[in-house]
């Protein structure tokens, strides 16, 4: 990599945004995270909304920067919305991701833009709202619905998260496109961490989250082949893809969301021995290497 592509992928791994599953594990998985690391709660019909706003409240208490995913097809209504916008508000929590979700029966709010609405009509004291993209398309939606949808949520967000790529030249394609239409929402990368193939199919069946299925589906190779090596996916390769990108002033990359699948302690091992080995010249701030042995990105189920 060149020097400022080295930089700028130090920059925006030196504190990224970890995403965690609403399991009976999560806090526990939190003890591995950087003390008041942002951690991005996601949300499913068979968790429950509340489920993802009580894990937000823990973790904002706990000392780390909440970001609860709010599904809109999970929200009743007016009042519900109300009630969740004013725990937020109690428990310090001043950001939150807004999802259409995969509840098959909705509320009031059948999808993101609709709940957007409804936030800035009731009134709230979030200071940042994030969004979903999706350079490689959505399986259900149409391309030109999506966009649709998403220039719309611009008015309301404070950045845009890609949903789970592999293919670096696609979101960087994609985001050009953006870009030059005039789209100036800053993106939050979406990377998987160290995932071990199995434990993802196992959390996947546990919570019937539709994202992960649908990660599958489109991934069902890489997977398969993951799972019959007994390996591992590191994000290595995708992150040095993308670092030229990241470097670009005009794309406005401006942090890196981190697919844990809730394994956070591999995924933090991974992102401290890789920053540590990135050039010392270009990076900051300075973040010293673990100490473990070779079997350090084992997860137990």
């Amino acid at each position: 990599m060149s020097a400022a592509a080295s930089e700028a992928l130090a920059r925006v791994l030196s504190a990224p945004t970890f995403e965690l599953i609403p399991l009976k594990s999560a806090m526990d998985q939190a003890a591995f995270l950087p003390p008041g690391a942002r951690v991005s709660v996601t949300s499913s019909p068979i968790k429950g909304i509340e489920s993802t706003v009580a894990l937000a409240e823990q973790l904002q208490a706990a000392g780390f920067i909440a970001v609860p995913h709010l599904s809109a097809r999970m929200v009743r209504d007016r009042a519900h919305l109300g009630d969740i916008l004013a725990r937020l508000e109690l428990a310090g929590i001043r950001h939150a991701f807004i999802v259409g979700g995969d509840a098959k029966v909705p509320g009031d709010f059948p999808d993101g833009l609709s709940l957007l609405r409804g936030m800035d009509e009731l009134g709230h004291r979030l200071s940042e709202i994030g969004v979903p993209c999706y350079p490689q398309g959505h399986p259900f939606i149409a391309d030109d619905a999506l966009l649709d949808a998403l220039r719309e949520k611009a008015a309301y967000a404070s950045y845009m998260t890609t949903q789970l790529c592999f293919d670096p030249g696609a979101i960087a394609a994609w985001l050009a496109a953006r870009r030059s239409e005039g789209m100036s929402v800053p993106v939050h990368l979406g990377v998987p961490g160290v995932t071990d193939p199995q434990r993802l199919l196992a959390i996947s069946a546990r919570i019937g989250v539709a994202d992960t299925h649908r990660f599958l589906t489109k991934n069902i190779r890489f997977v398969a082949r993951l799972v019959r090596s007994g390996g591992f996916f590191r994000p290595d390769g995708l992150l040095e893809g993308l670092a030229p990108h990241i470097a670009d002033r005009v794309a406005v990359i401006v942090d890196l969301h981190l697919y844990t699948f809730n394994a956070v302690k591999p995924t933090e091992l991974w992102r401290r021995r890789y920053l540590a080995g990135l050039d010392a010249a270009h990076r900051s701030p300075s973040i010293p290497p673990p100490s473990e042995e070779s079997n350090e990105y084992s997860v137990r189920p």
